[in-house]
Protein backbone atom coordinates (compact mmCIF):
# COMPACT_ATOMS: atom_id res chain seq x y z
CA UNK A 1 0.00 0.00 0.00
CA UNK A 2 1.02 3.22 -1.13
CA UNK A 3 0.45 6.67 -0.02
CA UNK A 4 -0.14 9.26 -3.39
CA UNK A 5 -0.72 12.69 -2.96
CA UNK A 6 -2.97 14.33 -5.65
CA UNK A 7 -2.78 18.05 -6.49
CA UNK A 8 -5.28 19.39 -8.38
CA UNK A 9 -7.56 22.56 -8.47
CA UNK A 10 -10.12 20.53 -10.47
CA UNK A 11 -12.62 18.44 -7.49
CA UNK A 12 -13.85 16.27 -9.90
CA UNK A 13 -10.22 15.27 -11.35
CA UNK A 14 -9.39 14.97 -7.37
CA UNK A 15 -12.10 12.38 -6.86
CA UNK A 16 -12.06 10.66 -9.89
CA UNK A 17 -8.44 9.98 -9.16
CA UNK A 18 -9.18 8.52 -5.42
CA UNK A 19 -11.58 6.50 -6.42
CA UNK A 20 -9.26 5.02 -8.83
CA UNK A 21 -6.30 4.67 -6.78
CA UNK A 22 -8.13 3.95 -3.64
CA UNK A 23 -9.57 0.73 -5.27
CA UNK A 24 -6.36 -0.25 -5.91
CA UNK A 25 -5.05 -0.39 -2.62
CA UNK A 26 -3.92 3.10 -2.10
CA UNK A 27 -3.92 5.51 0.63
CA UNK A 28 -5.03 8.72 -1.25
CA UNK A 29 -4.06 11.92 0.10
CA UNK A 30 -5.96 15.47 -1.57
CA UNK A 31 -4.80 18.81 -2.06
CA UNK A 32 -6.79 21.19 -4.21
CA UNK A 33 -3.77 23.38 -4.94
CA UNK A 34 -0.33 24.38 -4.52
CA UNK A 35 -0.62 25.90 -0.64
CA UNK A 36 -1.98 22.75 0.82
CA UNK A 37 0.73 20.57 -1.25
CA UNK A 38 3.12 22.34 0.24
CA UNK A 39 1.95 21.90 4.17
CA UNK A 40 1.29 18.05 3.53
CA UNK A 41 4.75 17.85 1.89
CA UNK A 42 6.28 19.70 4.78
CA UNK A 43 5.12 17.18 7.18
CA UNK A 44 5.37 13.77 5.37
CA UNK A 45 6.83 12.44 2.72
CA UNK A 46 4.31 10.45 -0.13
CA UNK A 47 5.09 7.62 -2.15
CA UNK A 48 4.30 9.58 -5.50
CA UNK A 49 2.87 12.60 -6.06
CA UNK A 50 0.56 13.48 -9.01
CA UNK A 51 0.53 17.29 -9.92
CA UNK A 52 -1.36 19.42 -12.11
CA UNK A 53 0.59 22.26 -13.84
CA UNK A 54 -2.43 24.35 -14.40
CA UNK A 55 -3.78 25.80 -10.79
CA UNK A 56 -5.00 29.28 -9.69
CA UNK A 57 -2.29 30.10 -6.83
CA UNK A 58 1.17 28.19 -7.91
CA UNK A 59 1.58 25.94 -11.43
CA UNK A 60 2.56 22.71 -10.55
CA UNK A 61 6.17 23.43 -12.41
CA UNK A 62 6.71 26.41 -10.13
CA UNK A 63 5.88 24.17 -7.18
CA UNK A 64 8.14 21.30 -8.55
CA UNK A 65 10.69 23.85 -8.35
CA UNK A 66 10.17 24.91 -5.15
CA UNK A 67 10.44 21.24 -3.93
CA UNK A 68 13.80 20.54 -6.12
CA UNK A 69 15.55 23.79 -4.45
CA UNK A 70 13.87 22.86 -0.80
CA UNK A 71 15.48 19.07 -1.14
CA UNK A 72 11.76 18.07 -0.75
CA UNK A 73 11.84 16.23 -4.35
CA UNK A 74 12.79 12.79 -2.99
CA UNK A 75 9.23 11.39 -4.27
CA UNK A 76 8.80 10.55 -7.89
CA UNK A 77 6.22 12.91 -9.26
CA UNK A 78 4.50 12.88 -12.10
CA UNK A 79 2.76 15.47 -14.07
CA UNK A 80 -0.92 16.16 -15.22
CA UNK A 81 -2.46 18.50 -17.78
CA UNK A 82 -4.85 19.00 -20.20
CA UNK A 83 -2.83 22.20 -21.73
CA UNK A 84 0.36 21.81 -21.40
CA UNK A 85 2.77 22.31 -24.30
CA UNK A 86 5.32 19.93 -25.19
CA UNK A 87 7.97 22.52 -24.24
CA UNK A 88 6.24 22.64 -20.81
CA UNK A 89 6.36 18.77 -20.13
CA UNK A 90 10.08 19.02 -21.15
CA UNK A 91 10.68 21.70 -18.62
CA UNK A 92 9.07 19.66 -15.85
CA UNK A 93 11.39 16.60 -17.03
CA UNK A 94 14.51 18.62 -16.42
CA UNK A 95 13.60 19.38 -13.01
CA UNK A 96 12.94 16.05 -12.02
CA UNK A 97 9.27 15.17 -13.05
CA UNK A 98 9.30 11.78 -13.56
CA UNK A 99 6.59 11.36 -16.06
CA UNK A 100 3.66 13.48 -17.92
CA UNK A 101 -0.05 12.54 -18.44
CA UNK A 102 -2.18 14.53 -20.38
CA UNK A 103 -5.80 14.90 -19.37
CA UNK A 104 -8.18 13.50 -20.12
CA UNK A 105 -6.11 10.02 -18.60
CA UNK A 106 -6.63 7.15 -19.97
CA UNK A 107 -6.93 4.21 -17.07
CA UNK A 108 -4.97 1.68 -18.11
CA UNK A 109 -2.03 4.65 -18.46
CA UNK A 110 -3.19 6.07 -15.27
CA UNK A 111 -2.20 2.84 -13.66
CA UNK A 112 1.03 1.99 -15.60
CA UNK A 113 2.51 5.59 -14.67
CA UNK A 114 1.59 4.90 -11.48
CA UNK A 115 2.96 1.23 -11.21
CA UNK A 116 6.42 2.50 -12.93
CA UNK A 117 6.48 5.65 -10.69
CA UNK A 118 6.19 3.77 -7.31
CA UNK A 119 8.57 1.67 -8.61
CA UNK A 120 10.93 3.94 -9.79
CA UNK A 121 10.71 5.81 -5.61
CA UNK A 122 12.03 2.51 -4.08
CA UNK A 123 15.42 3.13 -6.12
CA UNK A 124 15.28 6.76 -4.46
CA UNK A 125 16.25 7.86 -0.86
CA UNK A 126 13.55 9.10 1.13
CA UNK A 127 14.63 12.21 3.30
CA UNK A 128 13.04 10.15 6.51
CA UNK A 129 13.83 6.84 5.81
CA UNK A 130 12.16 4.17 8.15
CA UNK A 131 14.41 1.59 9.78
CA UNK A 132 15.01 -1.88 7.56
CA UNK A 133 12.22 -4.30 7.40
CA UNK A 134 12.24 -7.61 5.96
CA UNK A 135 9.77 -8.79 3.69
CA UNK A 136 8.32 -12.15 2.64
CA UNK A 137 9.11 -13.20 -0.89
CA UNK A 138 5.68 -11.86 -2.93
CA UNK A 139 2.86 -14.42 -3.09
CA UNK A 140 0.54 -14.75 -5.60
CA UNK A 141 -2.99 -14.06 -5.88
CA UNK A 142 -5.34 -16.91 -5.60
CA UNK A 143 -7.22 -17.43 -9.25
CA UNK A 144 -10.58 -15.83 -8.65
CA UNK A 145 -11.75 -18.20 -11.40
CA UNK A 146 -11.43 -21.29 -9.49
CA UNK A 147 -10.71 -20.48 -5.35
CA UNK A 148 -13.25 -18.55 -3.89
CA UNK A 149 -13.82 -19.45 0.18
CA UNK A 150 -11.42 -19.37 3.07
CA UNK A 151 -11.21 -22.50 5.18
CA UNK A 152 -12.96 -22.04 8.55
CA UNK A 153 -10.09 -23.12 9.90
CA UNK A 154 -7.96 -20.37 8.84
CA UNK A 155 -10.30 -17.90 10.52
CA UNK A 156 -9.56 -16.23 13.95
CA UNK A 157 -12.73 -16.99 16.49
CA UNK A 158 -15.56 -14.43 15.80
CA UNK A 159 -15.65 -11.97 18.82
CA UNK A 160 -17.32 -9.15 20.22
CA UNK A 161 -16.66 -5.47 19.76
CA UNK A 162 -19.57 -3.31 21.61
CA UNK A 163 -21.95 -6.38 21.08
CA UNK A 164 -21.39 -6.57 17.47
CA UNK A 165 -19.21 -9.26 16.10
CA UNK A 166 -15.93 -8.84 14.90
CA UNK A 167 -13.29 -11.79 13.30
CA UNK A 168 -10.38 -11.65 15.28
CA UNK A 169 -10.60 -8.37 16.79
CA UNK A 170 -11.76 -9.12 20.55
CA UNK A 171 -13.31 -6.17 22.81
CA UNK A 172 -10.52 -4.09 24.26
CA UNK A 173 -7.90 -5.17 21.93
CA UNK A 174 -8.69 -3.28 19.01
CA UNK A 175 -6.45 -0.30 20.76
CA UNK A 176 -8.09 2.56 18.65
CA UNK A 177 -7.24 5.87 19.47
CA UNK A 178 -8.05 9.55 18.00
CA UNK A 179 -4.10 9.83 18.94
CA UNK A 180 -2.93 7.52 16.18
CA UNK A 181 -1.46 8.23 13.08
CA UNK A 182 -4.50 8.15 10.58
CA UNK A 183 -2.68 5.89 8.11
CA UNK A 184 -2.14 3.21 11.15
CA UNK A 185 -6.17 4.18 12.17
CA UNK A 186 -7.05 3.38 8.72
CA UNK A 187 -5.48 -0.10 8.30
CA UNK A 188 -6.98 -0.89 11.59
CA UNK A 189 -10.49 -0.05 11.03
CA UNK A 190 -10.12 -1.81 7.37
CA UNK A 191 -8.65 -5.18 8.70
CA UNK A 192 -11.65 -5.18 11.24
CA UNK A 193 -14.12 -4.39 8.52
CA UNK A 194 -13.00 -7.00 6.08
CA UNK A 195 -12.49 -9.59 8.80
CA UNK A 196 -15.54 -9.24 9.77
CA UNK A 197 -17.42 -9.84 6.41
CA UNK A 198 -15.49 -12.66 6.14
CA UNK A 199 -16.88 -14.33 9.08
CA UNK A 200 -20.69 -13.19 8.70
CA UNK A 201 -19.65 -15.18 4.81
CA UNK A 202 -18.35 -17.70 6.18
CA UNK A 203 -15.29 -16.96 4.21
CA UNK A 204 -16.58 -16.56 0.74
CA UNK A 205 -14.65 -14.42 -1.13
CA UNK A 206 -17.74 -13.68 -3.57
CA UNK A 207 -20.13 -12.05 -0.88
CA UNK A 208 -17.65 -10.23 0.89
CA UNK A 209 -17.16 -9.05 -2.51
CA UNK A 210 -20.55 -8.32 -3.36
CA UNK A 211 -21.01 -6.59 0.52
CA UNK A 212 -18.00 -4.33 -0.02
CA UNK A 213 -18.45 -3.15 -3.21
CA UNK A 214 -15.26 -4.35 -4.24
CA UNK A 215 -14.05 -6.62 -7.46
CA UNK A 216 -12.80 -10.17 -6.05
CA UNK A 217 -9.10 -9.49 -7.96
CA UNK A 218 -9.22 -6.42 -5.44
CA UNK A 219 -10.77 -7.58 -2.46
CA UNK A 220 -7.56 -10.20 -2.87
CA UNK A 221 -4.79 -7.32 -3.04
CA UNK A 222 -6.84 -5.63 -0.47
CA UNK A 223 -6.94 -8.35 2.26
CA UNK A 224 -3.53 -9.01 1.34
CA UNK A 225 -1.97 -5.64 1.85
CA UNK A 226 -3.93 -5.69 5.23
CA UNK A 227 -1.92 -8.82 6.35
CA UNK A 228 -4.91 -10.93 6.22
CA UNK A 229 -3.82 -14.52 6.23
CA UNK A 230 -5.94 -15.91 2.74
CA UNK A 231 -4.40 -19.47 4.09
CA UNK A 232 -5.02 -22.39 1.70
CA UNK A 233 -7.92 -21.10 -1.25
CA UNK A 234 -10.30 -23.89 -1.61
CA UNK A 235 -13.37 -23.44 -4.75
CA UNK A 236 -16.72 -23.28 -3.38
CA UNK A 237 -19.02 -26.94 -5.00
CA UNK A 238 -20.66 -26.39 -7.61
CA UNK A 239 -24.52 -24.91 -7.13
CA UNK A 240 -27.07 -27.95 -7.93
Amino acid sequence: MATILVVDDEMGIRELLSEILSDEGHVVELAENAQQAREFRASATPDLVLLDIWMPDTDGVTLLKEWSAQGYLSMPVIMMSGHATIDTAVEATKIGALNFLEKPIALQKLLSAVEAGLAKGVERPRSAPSAPATTAPPESVPDAASADTLPVETLPAEATVNGNPSRGVPEGEMHFSFDMPLREARDLFERAYFEYHLVREHGSMTRVAEKTGLERTHLYRKLKQLGVELGRNKPEPPEQ
